[in-house]
């Protein structure tokens, strides 16, 4: 029997889409597509003008093309295939071919040498880092976590094309980013939504992450190891999340704020208990990571970890981007030091902000996490324009997800936090009666 339209197998309640937004219309429209695929473009087709770098002049100089064809698909083609067609074109021609071109001849940026070199380390003298670091490859800025990246290649070699190609940590950065995010995505989405294919595949061709992805690649598993423990936090999986923000905290020393504002978001939503829950987990494992290399190369893990990503060695990182904090520091030593002082006077804004507005949905949590993030970067004494790559993904990325949510859903959370917050109950007063939350995106969940 032929069920009624609109209506669930079976039955059910049916299923009503909301109608679509303006800022959805417009990202539909087949112009503005092309003119996205134009301005990535003309950002590739830069990288050959402006860079030094030979890999990055590469890159541009592959991706430009793709880019523009995949704006003439945008402009072609029926509307109903155009958008998947242009992002597999772009997809292909920005990322996946000059990735495995470069895989191929081990060209990449020297981060994925020190990543690479790490594990190696790691596996012969028990430490990631080297003991007298002579020259800027030489210096391992990152956590000892991040050595896992580069177990694939210290395992399988170099000898063939298929070892060259699987070792490259620059596969297993992407793979962390997309299953971090797919993870997100199915944590913030109802759970008959859709695995988002497009916007994933959008979001990784655009040049802020496919340059990064092809090139280097070392921040990628980051955002999405970010975006994922805000979304368990939201959800209340405060296991998942502690386990989550340990590696990312084990990774590199940008991803440590991501701790609280999970914590808090705990807090507020689901009470003291879930948040002691992921705090202790979070710190616990961080610490048990951590802690051995630092009994054993504490001058290592403090000259190359904390002293050089801070301009204070004597050898300094390449990390050179014309932010505020890296031309204050180049003024000399009262400059480094005014750099160091807004620095941490950011980060006490942004704290005091995390404790007198807790986060409690997924987009709010992300939108703290990156202005604390984004002040950071901006006013550290060294850093490039590329770390601006996390921020920008988690103020996207929970929103695209929000975006699949049904009007009901969201209606029906965002009263319900308003009642929680007017009444008293739930968050950091008490568990709600009805085992109901708001869930990430101001949905009910039960739990």
């Amino acid at each position: 029997m032929q069920g009624h339209p609109g209506r669930a197998a079976g039955g059910g309640v049916p299923r009503q889409r909301g109608p679509r937004t303006a800022a959805a219309r417009w990202a539909a429209n087949p112009v503005v597509q092309a003119a996205g695929c134009l301005v990535a473009a003309g950002w590739a087709a830069a990288f050959p003008l402006v860079s030094d770098l030979r890999n990055q002049v590469f890159w541009g100089s592959v991706a430009a093309p793709a880019y523009l064809l995949a704006g003439v698909l945008c402009l072609t083609l029926p509307p109903r295939i155009a958008p998947r067609l242009a992002a597999a074109t772009a997809a292909l021609g920005a990322v996946a071919a000059p990735l495995v071109r470069l895989a191929l001849h081990g060209q990449h940026q020297s981060e994925v040498m020190v990543v690479e070199r790490a594990a190696d380390l790691l596996l012969r003298t028990g430490s990631p880092y080297l003991p007298d670091p002579a020259q800027v490859t030489d210096y391992n800025p990152y956590l000892p976590a991040m050595a896992v990246f580069g177990l694939p290649r210290a395992v399988l070699g170099s000898a063939g094309p298929v070892s060259r190609v699987l070792g490259d940590a620059r596969i297993w950065f992407a793979l962390t980013f997309l299953v971090c995010l797919l993870a997100g995505w199915r944590l913030l989405q109802p759970a008959l939504a859709r695995t988002p294919v497009l916007p994933l595949a959008v979001l990784t061709s655009s040049p802020l992450i496919a340059m990064a992805l092809v090139v280097g690649g070392v921040d990628l598993p980051l955002i999405g190891v970010c975006c994922l423990a805000m979304a368990l936090a939201a959800r209340g999986r405060a296991t998942g999340a502690g386990l989550v923000l340990a590696f990312a905290c084990t990774l590199k020393w940008t991803a440590w704020p991501a701790m609280p504002v999970a914590v808090l978001m705990l807090w507020r939503l689901y009470g003291r208990r879930r948040a002691a829950e992921a705090a202790l987990i979070g710190t616990g494992m961080s610490l048990a990571v951590i802690l051995p290399i630092a009994a054993g190369h504490l001058r290592q893990l403090r000259e190359q970890v904390v002293r050089f990503p801070l301009g204070m060695t004597a050898v300094h990182t390449p990390a050179g981007s014309p932010l505020p904090g890296k031309v204050l520091a180049g003024l000399g030593p009262i400059g480094h030091t005014i750099s160091l002082s807004l620095l941490c006077v950011g980060g006490l804004a942004v704290a005091l902000w995390l404790l007198a507005y807790p986060p409690t949905s997924a987009v709010a949590a992300c939108d703290l996490l990156a202005a604390g993030l984004t002040v950071a970067f901006t006013l550290a004494p060294a850093g490039r324009f590329g770390y601006l790559a996390l921020p920008t993904v988690l103020v996207i990325w929970p929103r695209l997800a929000r975006r699949g949510a049904s009007p009901e859903r969201r209606t029906v959370g965002s009263s319900g936090e308003r009642a929680a917050a007017v009444s008293g109950v739930g968050g950091r007063h008490g568990s709600r009666s009805d085992g109901v939350w708001p869930g990430p995106d101001g949905s009910a969940a039960e739990h």
